[in-house]
């Protein structure tokens, strides 16, 4: 039966999305104080809050950092409620037993669990045997719960984040004083990008860090998107930079079953003084080692003199493994890079029997159906160096047999 491709679409499934702006870091009360900067409805958070009956509520009031107008968020405590210190088991059974909806139930016990866990590794004890101090507050769960909730209440369907700016120095805690970035938090942003510009403080909390590193989906630089609100959660410190957390929200096209999405770091390096040969052996030495692609294209440079532009793709966990490789592997002094967002169509790949032989197809689809089919080159080589025939005919004969499949 004859395959029927999609030869193009301009139908787009779009997403409410929300972006994460941590130049100041983050933490439980700024993430709940940009959201209502936003447009979030304080009342109907409060709400949902009330549904844990821990006897507390969040208010809201207008602040200003270094010029910036933003919202602050503070946890009220009833006069008859007291500070508890809790177990994760203990917040679990509180969370469950909620009116809370089944999704917010269970993706504020995952913001809780990843930090448990982070808690136990850095303080060498067992999760369940772990005992929160400041996590299991009152005001703690009313971040974690209350930034689940916010996020459903706006319609938030994917979270992405920037970089975590973490702050330096140190920090007063209840287990005395620690570095800045604490260590819980350096156990939490394991994979995720962050750095450090000198401000003295803690920028990013625990707190902050586990719901981000839970809820977002990637991290890096802000996804392509049409935006329709932004907010400013103020934080309680002052330091040299506004310390608000910014929150982006915008509709962005679908990255839940049509495409796929992720982030890539793009190197460049312009060379104008390398012997010409060298390239074809980088070429293929960057490919083996896991580049996701790497292209040159030809360039004038400084008194006119021709070049060639080095373009490397790779994940962005591997950013510096492949700036040393150019800067060693090339006659390069300096590279430069930047993250970019990209949208992929869904593959496959599969074995395909034909006349000359079984060949590897890759299939890339949109909205359910096939809008590429390319046999894997080689292996219509390998068929074309066997058999002695053009490759071009094995090509053509394996796209015949295939378009009629």
């Amino acid at each position: 039966m004859q395959r029927e491709y999609l030869l193009y679409d301009y139908r787009e499934l779009f997403v409410k999305i929300a972006y994460f702006d941590c130049s100041a870091g983050a933490s439980g009360d700024m993430i709940l104080g940009a959201m209502v900067d936003a447009g979030l409805d304080p009342d109907a958070l409060n709400r949902e809050l009330a549904r844990l009956r821990v006897g507390a509520s969040v208010r809201f009031t207008p602040s200003n950092k270094n010029g910036l107008a933003c919202t602050q968020a503070v946890v009220d405590m009833d006069s008859c409620s007291h500070p508890v210190h809790r177990h994760l088991s203990d917040i679990r059974q509180l969370i469950h037993a909620s009116d809370l909806s089944a999704e917010i139930k269970e993706r504020s016990v995952s913001v809780f669990t990843r930090l448990a866990q982070a808690e136990a590794k850095v303080h060498g004890t067992d999760v369940e045997a772990i005992h929160f101090h400041e996590v299991g507050a009152v005001d703690a769960i009313m971040d974690v719960v209350g930034a689940v909730a916010g996020l459903s209440l706006l319609g938030i369907e994917a979270v992405y984040c920037s970089a975590l700016h973490v702050g330096s120095g140190s920090v007063r805690c209840h287990h005395g004083v620690l570095p800045v970035p604490a260590p819980a938090v350096l156990e939490l942003v394991k994979g995720v990008p962050v750095y450090s510009t000198g401000v003295k403080g803690e920028l990013l909390t625990p707190t902050g860090a586990a719901v981000l590193t839970t809820l977002a989906r990637q991290f890096g630089a802000m996804p392509p998107m049409l935006m329709a609100s932004s907010g400013c959660g103020s934080g309680t410190s002052d330091f040299e930079i506004p310390n608000v957390l910014r929150i982006i929200i915008g509709d962005t096209a679908s990255t839940c079953t049509d495409y796929e999405t992720d982030q890539v770091v793009v190197l460049e390096t312009a060379i104008d003084d390398m012997n010409p040969q060298l390239y074809d052996h980088i070429l293929q030495k960057a490919l083996d080692m896991g580049a996701l692609d790497i292209f040159l294209t030809p360039v004038h440079m400084k008194k006119n003199r021709p070049g060639v532009l080095v373009t490397l793709l790779c994940r962005p966990e591997e950013c510096q493994r492949f700036s040393q490789f150019l800067m060693s592997e090339t006659t390069s002094i300096g590279v430069r890079w930047r993250t970019e967002s990209r949208i992929k169509a869904r593959r496959e790949i599969r074995t395909v029997p034909t006349s000359l032989g079984a060949v590897h197809v890759k299939t890339a689809w949109i909205q359910g159906r096939p809008i590429h089919e390319t046999p894997e080159y080689e292996d219509c080589k390998a068929i074309a160096l066997k058999q002695g025939l053009p490759l071009k005919v094995v090509m053509d004969s394996i796209f015949r047999e295939m378009s009629h499949g």
